[in-house]
């Protein structure tokens, strides 16, 4: 019988829950490139198979449209400032790379998952302070929470196991070995 909660098992799912997570942000990271493709297809998808959801949601649909066409004009105007925006998907393939060390050494790199829940906490302000500065809509606003939500969540888990996994290590070198005498 396979004990569950030794630290093979430990370190695995801390492992698996780090590859979900990494996977995350550099799929976030890698979409956030080519932008004014991705919302020129998403905005014709809402013209054509995805009506529906068009016809369901219409702010949804003419928000797309709006960014779409602000992308378009700065793309062909001042393609420059996409340039920023080319830095944050490169932010997210770096932090990415940080959970590696996680992945490695998850004791020893804990404060990696805490500076991940750090972030992910900090997403909200910056909606709710940053989203009406640029005219964001509310809606959208608690959509990009949401990533700090959702991204906080495996984080607690891995954290949670990186200090049950602490733990075990640290109980063999509180426990005296066999054979050892104690100073009289």
């Amino acid at each position: 019988m396979s004990d569950t909660n030794g630290p093979r098992a430990l370190l695995k799912r801390i492992r698996v829950w780090l590859v979900v997570f990494i996977v995350c942000l550099v799929l976030s990271g890698v979409t956030a490139f080519p932008l004014v493709t991705e919302l020129r297809l998403l905005d014709s998808a809402l013209d054509s198979w995805a009506a529906p959801v068009a016809e369901l949601l219409p702010g949804l649909a003419e928000w797309i449209d709006r960014v779409r066409t602000g992308l378009e004009g700065a793309d062909a105007d001042a393609p420059y400032l996409l340039y920023g925006n080319d830095w944050l998907a490169f932010a997210h393939l770096v932090i990415a790379v940080a959970f590696y060390g996680v992945y490695r050494d998850p004791v020893r790199n804990v404060w990696v998952v805490e500076f991940g829940m750090i972030a992910c906490v900090g997403i909200i302000p910056l909606a709710l302070i940053c989203g009406p500065i640029r005219d964001i809509p509310f809606a959208w606003s608690v959509i990009d929470m949401s990533f700090g939500v959702f991204g906080i969540l495996p984080l607690l888990a891995v954290r949670r196991l990186i200090k049950r996994l602490e733990a075990l290590e640290a109980a063999p070198a509180l426990t005296p070995t066999a054979g050892r005498t104690s100073p009289a």
